[in-house]
């Protein structure tokens, strides 16, 4: 965004900066021209006014007398053919200008609002702010299709300069139209995660409210909030001072357990994370040994969680059913080879 805003500056110091000087010109040369015409026989202002009403061809007639003064009406053609050229060159480019900006960000508009209608199962961020930036990275460095929703354009633009050709709406998640607009019937999740706790109770409603099946997770500052976002539909609330508290615990007594995660999660070439896969029906009686998990080099089976129970590292003749989720630490690649390879594509 800071490349178009300095793009623009650049276009209007070009097209207007020259002109503007020349224009400057006119006005000093017609206001000293006309002074030594008139002997000095007219104030300062009479000649600066003279001058403007003859470049913006206002007419209202000689306020210096030039009647019979052949060197003064020559000099007014001069300062009019120069005064008004030049006010013309100013005034179409600025007009140009505005339209051509107002056509630019109309062809923007609809050029997101495209990519927003081609969204399904992506991931809807209200509150781009702190948290919202983290999640928002995390979800480019996983490649899930996401749509950043907040109602200040500054904080969108801050965004934007860090995560290039973002997908975003400019407005209040708390109003149903917004959401709509955010692909929120086609959505597999939404964050709500705004500064306030209010907003992200309002929010998490509004979402259960035009979409029962989208899962939610809401931001919350005072635990006490935590049962009320629950019930205005919020699926998990996260306490951001709770998890802060639990990371700054482990790191006095676990050091090299959150040293391994911190490397996990930063490690670029490998991109590693801990994903979950649903069990399909097509897979459904298969053991993990058919899986040929081997196959994959990165990845790491560490539990199976089925209706009512967790299996920790299972034994390769653990029996799969349908809807069982499989826990892993893998890369983004592999994670989206192994959701094909369940939809049965490989």
């Amino acid at each position: 965004m800071s490349d178009i805003t300095d793009s623009i500056s650049s276009q209007m110091y070009k097209k207007f900066f020259g002109a503007g000087i020349t224009l400057i010109s006119v006005l000093i040369a017609g206001t000293a021209g006309y002074w030594f015409i008139g002997d000095g026989k007219y104030s300062v202002i009479d000649c600066f006014y003279m001058t403007v009403i003859t470049i913006t061809t206002i007419g209202f007639g000689e306020i210096i007398d030039l009647s019979g003064n052949h060197t003064g009406r020559l000099f007014t053609v001069f300062i009019a053919l120069f005064g008004i050229s030049t006010l013309t060159y100013i005034l179409s480019n600025f007009t140009a200008f505005v339209i051509e900006g107002e056509l630019n960000e109309t062809l923007r508009r609809k050029k997101m609002d495209k990519l927003i209608k081609k969204l399904k199962e992506h991931y809807i961020i209200c509150g781009i702010e702190g948290v919202g930036f983290h999640i928002v990275n995390e979800l480019v460095k996983t490649n899930r299709p996401h749509i950043i929703v907040d109602i200040d354009i500054k904080k969108i633009e801050k965004v934007l300069e860090v995560f290039h050709e973002k997908v975003y709406i400019e407005g209040d998640a708390t109003d149903s139209d917004t959401l709509f607009k955010a692909g929120i019937m086609k959505s597999s999740g939404l964050f709500a995660v705004s500064g306030d706790d209010n907003q992200n109770l309002v929010i998490s409603l509004t979402a259960k409210q035009l979409n029962p099946a989208v899962r939610v997770v809401a931001r919350c500052h005072d635990p006490k909030n935590i049962e009320k976002m629950k019930k205005a539909g919020a699926d998990s609330v996260v306490s951001t001072t709770f998890i802060g508290g639990l990371r700054m615990a482990s790191e006095m007594v676990r050091p090299a357990v959150v040293s391994f995660l911190d490397i996990m999660l930063r490690d670029k070439k490998k991109n590693l994370r801990i994903e979950e896969i649903k069990v399909t029906e097509l897979f459904s009686g298969m053991t993990l040994s058919e899986l040929n998990l081997k196959n994959y080099q990165n990845m790491l089976l560490i539990a199976v969680k089925t209706e009512d129970n967790w299996f920790f590292n299972p034994p390769g003749n653990f029996e799969l059913k349908t809807d069982n989720i499989l826990i892993f630490m893998c890369s983004s690649h592999e994670r989206e080879e192994m959701e094909q390879f369940f939809m049965g594509n490989q």
